[in-house]
């Protein structure tokens, strides 16, 4: 509506202008831009990687905060992601991914595929896998024959159910590594369910990269199933019965466009629930998702 009061403004103006200049005024606008009111509004892209495949992925382990690096064959997943975003001419200001290897490792091969080694990387805690407690570490088919495949899909699966806590002791307690001694101790999770993974990544989200995409700068995340999932749940309004359904696969870039007000809009390729499109052949991806799902059959 504002647009279009703008129009009519100029158009009334125009009409007056010979008598003062003898020439027509100039709305400094295409007739294209003119007669479409949306034809001002701001969109932005926004694309979203999981990491390859890591070395405990391709073990069949409960993963969450364990520092494993990629498997060959997820090298080669982050390889064939980097040259389909080469190919679709992509291009970004500013990376943000975890603090753990495999997540990093993907990113650096983007943007060396991309020739953007220069631009910033912010690394954070809150774009970590979800902690998995005492799970970590552990065989998923294993663990369901030990424990049920109801169970461990509960565990898994849920949205607001975590796994059983580890122990302080642990190995796997954040705060027993260095990594995170600048993190608040009370701010380290023992277990995380989908939701609380969704709150810590939301912080992020909302005081850190929606400024800056508002800014106009070309953001790229590259991180974890779970992560993804929960901004994508976010985004597409996924409720969290449906989000337990959804699996994303590694190494290929999922990309959104979002409006002005972070809304995301319909690509014509998107796979349902999700508004963003996958790049590359669609039934491989389906395929790559079916894969995610054959963990712990």
């Amino acid at each position: 509506m504002k647009v279009l009061a703008l129009i009519s403004l100029l158009s009334a103006v125009s009409a007056f202008a010979p008598a003062f200049t003898g020439k027509p005024l100039s709305t400094g606008f295409s007739k294209a831009a003119l007669s479409s009111p949306t034809a001002l509004e701001m969109k932005y892209t926004v694309v979203l990687v999981r990491h390859g495949e890591s070395t405990w992925n391709d073990e069949n382990r409960f993963t969450g905060w364990y520092d494993c690096p990629l498997s060959e064959a997820g090298l080669k997943e982050a390889h064939e992601g980097a040259k389909l975003l080469k190919s679709e001419g992509y291009t970004f200001d500013v990376a943000y991914t975890s603090t753990l290897q495999r997540a990093i490792k993907t990113l650096w091969i983007i943007l060396e595929e991309l020739h953007l080694m220069y631009i910033p990387i912010v690394n954070t805690w809150r774009l970590n896998e979800r902690h998995y407690g005492a799970l970590q570490g552990l065989n998923k088919q294993q663990t369901v024959e030990k424990h049920g495949k109801e169970q461990v899909q509960i565990w898994r699966r849920s949205y607001d159910i975590p796994p059983p806590p580890c122990e302080e002791s642990s190995e796997y307690y954040p705060g027993n590594d260095p990594m995170y001694a600048d993190v608040p101790k009370d701010l380290l999770p023992y277990t995380e369910s989908l939701k609380l993974t969704e709150d810590r990544f939301l912080v992020e989200w909302n005081e850190k990269m929606v400024p800056l995409i508002k800014s106009g700068k070309k953001v790229i995340i590259a991180a974890h199933g779970n992560t993804l999932r929960a901004l994508v749940k976010h985004l597409d309004g996924i409720s969290s019965q449906e989000i337990t359904e959804l699996n994303i696969p590694t190494g290929v870039p999922l990309v959104y466009e979002l409006d002005e007000n972070m809304k995301p809009i319909k690509q014509g390729d998107a796979i349902a629930p999700l508004t963003g499109k996958y790049l590359g052949d669609l039934e491989q991806v389906k395929a790559r998702i079916g894969a995610v799902v054959a963990q712990t059959k």
